[in-house]
């Protein structure tokens, strides 16, 4: 049995794909007021939460329960609007070797976006279920964030 999965979700959005990108890109502490899915954000090391260096700890909830991890940001490609987190410490690590969330905002034709989020992982053993809650967080968190966006 493999160990190595990865699933996607796209959700349709009103707000415009360069206020997402916006958001993920420059101004990631602002996530924790926009959604009640997400508990907390801080700096963990680091002074800038955009740099590449710079590793943040998150407090969220997954299947019912709180859980929290360490994130840093991999690489960002403002061209195609993307972002590549990598997840790791604290509850990531009990089930996952490698645990990387890929973000992306794309443009839709009639106005709004499509949110694209990927995740990609290595579970530690055969016993680990796949992240489907992480897949329902993103979807919930997504819509939330949306809603304030679009009042924004």
């Amino acid at each position: 049995m493999t160990h190595f999965g990865r699933i996607t979700t796209e959700v349709g959005v009103h707000s415009t794909a360069e206020k997402w990108y916006n958001l993920f890109a420059k101004s990631l502490h602002d996530v924790q007021h926009l959604t009640d899915n997400v508990h907390a954000a801080q700096l963990h090391q680091g002074e800038d939460w955009h740099h590449h260096e710079t590793i943040k700890h998150w407090t969220y909830k997954i299947d019912g329960k709180v859980v929290k991890c360490h994130e840093k940001i991999e690489s960002i490609d403002e061209e195609k609007k993307t972002i590549h987190y990598k997840l790791f410490g604290e509850d990531i690590d009990h089930r996952f070797k490698v645990f990387n969330l890929i973000f992306q905002a794309i443009d839709k034709e009639n106005g709004g976006a499509i949110i694209k989020w990927t995740i990609e992982y290595e579970k530690l053993n055969e016993e680990v279920h796949p992240p489907y809650g992480y897949i329902e967080y993103l979807h919930n968190c997504t819509r939330d964030i949306d809603s304030n966006l679009v009042k924004a």
